[in-house]
C-alpha cells in the first residue's frame, strides 16, 4: 500500500464513529493558515489550499468513499466550499504576494481596511444573486430541508469571507462569525467532528482577529495622517 493510498483510507476511531485522518489534518492545516492570515504572512494562502484539498475529499463522501458508511453522503455546498475556497485563495494567495512584493520586505502583504460605501453597493446585491443561485443549485444537486439553508450560507459566507480577506477587508473576520455559527451545529450534527470542532476553535480565533485587524486598521490610518 502506498503512503497516498494509506492516508486517504487512514481512520481513527473516537468512540462509536471513525474519523478521516485526512479531516483532522485538514482541519489542523485549516486553523494554522486562520491564524498565519491574521498575523497577515502569505503563507496562509497554500497551507489553506492544501486543508482545502482535503477536506473537498471529505465531503464528497460518496465519491471518494473512505470512513464509515455514514459518512458516505454528498453535501455539495460543503464540497463546493472548499472547491471555491481554493480558487479564491489563488486570487489571494497572487494579490498578497505582489502587494508583498512591490512593497519590499518589511512590508506587510496586506493593509486592513473597512469597505467603502461604493464597495458595499457592489457586494450586498452580488452577495444575495449568489446566494439564491447556490441555493437552486444545490436544491436540483439533492439536497433539501432546513440543512439547504445552511449548507447554502456556509458556501456563501465563506466565498465572501475569504475573498474580504484577500481584499483585506476588516469586515470579513464577522462573516466568518456568521459562519460559525451556523457551521457548528451542521457538522457535529452530520457526523464530522474534526470539521465542527475547527468551527467552533474559530469562532473565539476569529473575534481575536477581527479585533488585531481593527486595531492595525486604526494605527496605520493615524500614522497616514502624520
Amino acid at each position: 500500500m502506498s503512503i497516498l493510498q494509506w492516508f486517504f483510507e487512514a481512520t481513527i476511531n473516537f468512540g462509536s464513529k471513525t474519523l478521516a485522518v485526512r479531516e483532522i489534518v485538514g482541519g489542523v492545516l485549516g486553523i494554522t493558515s486562520a491564524f498565519l492570515g491574521m498575523k497577515r504572512l502569505v503563507l496562509a494562502w497554500p497551507i489553506g489550499i492544501i486543508a482545502d484539498g482535503l477536506l473537498f475529499t471529505v465531503f464528497l463522501g460518496a465519491v471518494f468513499s473512505f470512513g464509515d458508511s455514514a459518512q458516505h453522503a454528498n453535501f455539495y455546498g460543503q464540497a463546493g466550499r472548499n472547491l471555491l475556497l481554493i480558487i479564491v485563495s489563488i486570487y489571494g494567495w497572487v494579490r498578497w504576494a505582489a502587494h508583498k512584493r512591490n512593497g519590499g520586505a518589511s512590508t506587510p502583504a496586506v493593509n486592513p481596511r473597512w469597505t467603502t460605501t461604493k464597495e458595499k453597493m457592489v457586494l450586498i446585491p452580488a452577495i444575495a444573486i449568489f446566494y439564491l443561485a447556490s441555493y437552486q443549485l444545490f436544491k436540483a444537486l439533492g439536497e433539501s430541508g432546513t440543512w439547504l439553508l445552511v449548507d447554502t450560507w456556509i458556501f456563501t459566507g465563506t466565498a465572501l469571507a475569504t475573498f474580504g480577506m484577500s481584499r483585506g477587508y476588516v469586515e470579513f473576520w464577522l462573516v466568518w462569525v456568521a459562519v460559525d455559527l451556523v457551521g457548528v451545529p451542521f457538522a457535529f450534527s452530520n457526523g464530522y467532528y474534526p470539521t465542527g470542532t475547527l468551527y467552533a476553535l474559530y469562532l473565539p480565533f476569529v473575534i481575536w482577529g477581527f479585533f488585531s485587524w481593527l486595531r492595525i486598521q486604526n494605527s496605520e490610518k493615524k500614522e497616514a495622517r502624520v
